[in-house]
């Protein structure tokens, strides 16, 4: 059968530029292109077909292909990072900060965002505020493991993909329940992304007509201590 739009999917996937890997699915792979992170929580990633959970240009690719199905695709531009803005390319005096900028440092500029450093040159850092791989054309290599099927299996899936994190999920006449574990009110990523997975939650998987976010506290045992952020 095929997939089409909106159908959830478990993806794995390899993301080259000019020879080398930038992104990957595959812990194996991450480690022989130096770019293993050990936060990353490697494996297939649950996606919703035309939510561009994934970059356009691979979105695209999926609808219409089968189960199983393995392929590549290159990505141009302007179904990647967009072309290469030469006016985001801009000039300050080094002693505008206070770390000393080295050449393709990240840095954070008030009122600009964050850049790259490509050059110091005397008493001038040019700091480059486009994404690191604007103007470039991707190559992806995928395979579609399977389908995620059910309400509860891809919520996880949406929680997983924004918040990095396993939860316990169940859905009961509609309702759906995250379970918290203590101290998750101090993750910033799930802080940032919440909104978005219950917006999504909503949005996507129709069986779900209420959202609650349980965060139960146990006493510590005799002789435990207990901590905020345990």
């Amino acid at each position: 059968m095929a997939i089409e739009n909106g159908t959830f999917i478990r993806l794995s996937y390899t993301g080259n530029v000019d020879g080398r890997t930038f992104d990957t699915t595959d812990e194996d792979t991450a480690r022989e292109a130096g770019i293993f992170s050990p936060e990353a929580g490697y494996g297939p990633v649950s996606i919703r077909v035309g939510s561009y959970h994934v970059i356009v240009g691979l979105d695209e690719a999926l609808e219409g292909k089968d189960v199983g199905e393995e392929g590549e695709v290159v990505v141009p531009p302007d179904k990647a990072f967009g072309d290469h803005d030469p006016e985001r390319v801009e000039s300050f005096h080094k002693n505008s900060f206070k770390e000393k900028p080295k050449k393709g440092m990240t840095i954070k500029v008030p009122d600009k965002g964050e850049g790259t450093v490509v050059d110091v040159i005397g008493n001038r850092v040019i700091i480059d505020f486009n994404h690191p791989l604007a103007g470039k054309t991707l190559s992806y290599s995928y395979s579609i493991e399977g389908i995620v099927e059910g309400a509860e299996e891809q919520m996880k899936g949406l929680i997983r993909l924004y918040a990095g994190r396993d939860l316990d999920v169940s859905l009961d006449s509609g309702v759906l329940t995250i379970r918290l574990p203590p101290g998750i009110t101090y993750d910033r990523r799930w802080l940032l992304w919440r909104s978005r997975i219950i917006h999504e939650g909503f949005e996507y998987i129709p069986e779900i007509k209420e959202i609650i976010l349980l965060e139960t506290f146990k006493r510590p045992e005799e002789g435990e201590e207990s901590s905020p952020a345990e």
